[in-house]
């Protein structure tokens, strides 16, 4: 019987009893099964491969780096994740979604492939893109690290150039407690003798020993790249020299442009095989879009929707609403996964919330909203709290609430915007 995209992903959600089961042996053995190495040498993807982590901002980059090569005519695969309204979001060949049979065709090649190893429902579906990026020729593939970096099942291709693009506290229960032990996780990508990209100014120093001790050519913002702003304009420094004179990134936020550095030295890594002009980089930093990153829905009240889902991009945020015109009142619309730090999301976007409405996503690992609006209390903020069974219910009472020039905000998890957006439409 021939399966539909759906029934794939009810298939692999139901194969591995944890949904999430680090570590790369299982991944690694069945992706030999799809693509038999040759000569004991296993295919590439692409003839440029770049992998991009972080605790923040790999989507963003991913995004930027994806449409740059798309300018310059490159063909481009991009996986990502996790995805907002469609699982089709996470695999894109030329700048558009793998199609529902495209993508049944690659989950079918898997389950072949796989015998009797168990693997999860990110496994199945990091696989399932690299058949179909294998049989699309590219020129260059793209990929994003689902959670961590040294046992994420993205981390079984040796890419050509690594990036990093943030460490900060999130996902302790699997990659530690201190940014040094998440440092070293997200180091992983890593490899001898290759570009390995740090896109902030505080790197871990375990992340900077490791890149050392395998012998990574290490990058680092503000040692050896960076970047000045300008009126409505700004410069590159990279290890090859300036870009100067940019277009902002279409993407809204001040952060947008270490996002932007990070994506541009790793095209200076891959001048060599993919070089791109000045004007193309330009068109791609224009260009550039991302559902769910200060996403404003154009209509009164205004819509603001972010993923915002751990302290660094909640303050991330706080900061971006700072930067956007002013209005009168701020209402949250807010729901966030119980494995999340919720007291530290809260306490960046505080002073920036006038009121809450607090509910819980529709996730397995959702909180619920009694145990939201128990965390504001505790900050004092009880008095402004409001709590909805769903999603769509809290955005339509802030609807509701809100007057013509005020701004709704809708943030806490994937989960949440991707309500918020079903709702809305």
């Amino acid at each position: 019987m021939t399966r539909t995209l759906e029934d794939w992903l009810a298939h692999i959600s139901a194969q591995h009893p944890a949904a999430i089961a680090l570590g790369l042996d299982r991944v690694r053995e069945v992706w030999q099964r799809v693509i038999p190495a040759e000569a004991g040498i296993q295919p590439k993807l692409a003839p440029a491969v770049v992998t991009i982590g972080g605790t923040n901002g790999k989507g963003s980059t991913c995004a930027i780096l994806e449409r740059i090569l798309l300018e310059s005519g490159y063909r481009v695969g991009l996986y990502t994740s996790p995805h907002i309204e469609r699982y089709n979001e996470r695999v894109r060949i030329q700048g558009e979604e793998a199609s529902d049979e495209l993508l049944a065709e690659a989950f079918e090649r898997v389950e072949k492939a796989r015998g009797d190893v168990a693997l999860t429902y990110f496994e199945y579906g990091t696989l399932a893109a690299f058949a179909a990026f294998a049989d699309a020729k590219l020129d260059a593939v793209i990929l994003e690290v689902g959670l961590g970096g040294r046992l994420d099942a993205v981390n079984v291709i040796d890419a050509d150039v690594s990036c990093v693009v943030t460490v900060d506290m999130d996902h302790m229960a699997f990659l530690g407690n201190d940014r040094d032990s998440i440092g070293f996780e997200k180091a992983g990508i890593y490899r001898e003798g290759r570009p390995a990209i740090y896109g902030d100014t505080n790197p871990p120093k375990r992340l900077v020993q490791h890149a050392e001790t395998i012998g990574a050519k290490l990058l680092l913002l503000g040692r050896d790249f960076g970047f000045e702003t300008h009126e409505r304009q700004w410069d590159f420094f990279g290890p090859f020299g300036a870009r100067r004179a940019l277009p902002m990134p279409a993407l809204r936020g001040r952060w947008q442009l270490k996002n932007a550095a990070v994506a541009l030295t790793a095209l200076d890594m891959l001048a060599e095989r993919l070089p791109v002009s000045l004007g193309e980089v330009k068109k791609g930093l224009a260009l550039v879009s991302l559902p769910g990153r200060l996403q404003v829905v154009p209509g009164r009240p205004s819509i603001v929707l972010d993923v915002a889902h751990n302290p660094q991009a909640a303050r991330s945020l706080a900061s971006g609403l700072g930067d956007m015109p002013y209005a009168p009142r701020s209402l949250g619309v807010f729901a966030i996964l119980a494995d999340k730090d919720a007291d530290g999301v809260i306490a960046a976007m505080r002073d920036r919330i006038d009121a809450w409405y607090v509910s819980a996503a529709q996730a397995e690992r959702a909180a619920s909203a009694a145990q939201v609006a128990d965390a504001l209390r505790k900050q004092g903020l009880g008095d402004r709290v409001r709590t909805f069974a769903t999603v769509g219910a809290a955005l339509e009472a802030a609807r509701r609430d809100a007057g013509p020039d005020d701004r709704i905000v809708v943030f806490g998890s994937f989960y949440t915007v991707a309500e918020a957006m079903r709702s809305a439409h």
